[in-house]
């Protein structure tokens, strides 16, 4: 009787209290803490699936009830999503057999492609959530297959076969899309291009790109800017242009420093060697809004321009 009434006032509370209560527990012990240790699995694997996967990995270390149960199938059954088994995921989970659920999810937390390697598809380890990247062949880019405007490039830095490479064009183009039902729901996106710079480009300061998303009537803009400090280069003319370059690059902060700019949005360096550049945001509510539309632009200004490589578009959760 009293250790049904534990589970029941263990259910009864809110998601966001339900580690800091096992956690004092545990901490005080004695009365409801050794009541948690007697408990069914079921009962705190059922719990532990309400939470999220770092909830869970952190209440493992809680006890040994409660690290069998944040092992079980039925936690990580609920952390992978409904869809884990449908084309898009199938051949990278059925390449090879799993022993557990858990297994599943933490494959899926590193980079797979999917689609016939035009996509990666991963989820975000700390929440479940998922995230793409759509390739540079997945995009439409205006005069893509052009090859005196663009050529295809194999680089050993880029997670995908081809990377797109800029020769010269004055009318930029790039545009993707995403089925929203593909996303997590009640989740806002945030989409970024993934790209370097050749030594010699040009053209991509002013005037600023455009990036925007649409999802159904709703639109967002921003200003993009993926040069910022092209414009020093008249100052230095006499150097060469590699050495410009890696000055640019070595003023480029890293994406996990805040960078504010009230006017445009810069790019910043990632870990992986690329740059990325926000291109705008988007709340996936329901997933049931169609395709959501991604586009950087500019052709108003007429100015030529070489020099972007482009790796493709993460679309991932905001952080």
């Amino acid at each position: 009787k009293r250790r049904g009434q534990t589970c029941r006032r263990i259910l009864s509370l809110s998601l966001s209290k339900i580690a800091h209560w096992f956690e004092g527990m545990a901490v005080v012990g004695g009365g409801d803490g050794d009541e948690i240790g007697r408990l069914p699995e079921e009962c705190i694997s059922h719990v532990l699936s309400l939470t999220s996967p770092l909830d869970a990995c952190r209440l493992a270390a809680v006890s040994p009830a409660f690290l069998a149960a944040a092992e079980s199938d039925l936690v990580w059954g609920r952390f992978l999503p409904p869809d884990s088994g449908d084309d898009v995921l199938a051949p990278s989970v059925e390449a090879r057999r799993f022993a557990s659920k858990k297994e599943i999810y933490l494959r899926l937390c590193d980079s797979v492609l999917v689609d016939g390697g035009r996509k990666i598809f991963k989820l975000e380890r700390s929440t479940g959530r998922k995230c793409y990247t759509l390739s540079a062949r997945d995009l439409m880019i205006v005069w893509g297959d052009t090859p005196h405007y663009w050529r295809w490039i194999s680089l050993p830095e880029s997670r995908f076969p081809e990377a797109a490479e800029l020769l010269n064009v004055c009318w930029l183009e790039i545009r993707g899309k995403m089925d929203s039902k593909l996303l997590s729901r009640k989740t806002t996106y945030a989409a970024y291009l993934i790209f370097k710079l050749a030594d010699e480009s040009h053209g991509l300061d002013l005037p600023y790109q455009e990036g925007a998303i649409q999802v159904g009537p709703r639109v967002s803009r921003e200003a993009v800017c993926l040069h910022p400090h092209e414009l020093e280069r008249s100052t230095h003319w006499h150097r060469p242009a590699v050495s410009f370059r890696r000055r640019f690059l070595r003023r480029v902060p890293p994406c996990s420093s805040s960078v504010l700019d009230k006017n445009r949005q810069v790019p910043c360096t990632r870990g992986d060697g690329w740059m990325e550049v926000l291109i705008g945001e988007f709340f996936n509510d329901e997933g049931d809004d169609g395709d959501v539309d991604i586009s950087l632009v500019e052709i108003k200004g007429g100015q030529w321009k070489s020099g972007l490589i482009v790796e493709g578009i993460d679309i991932r959760p905001k952080t």
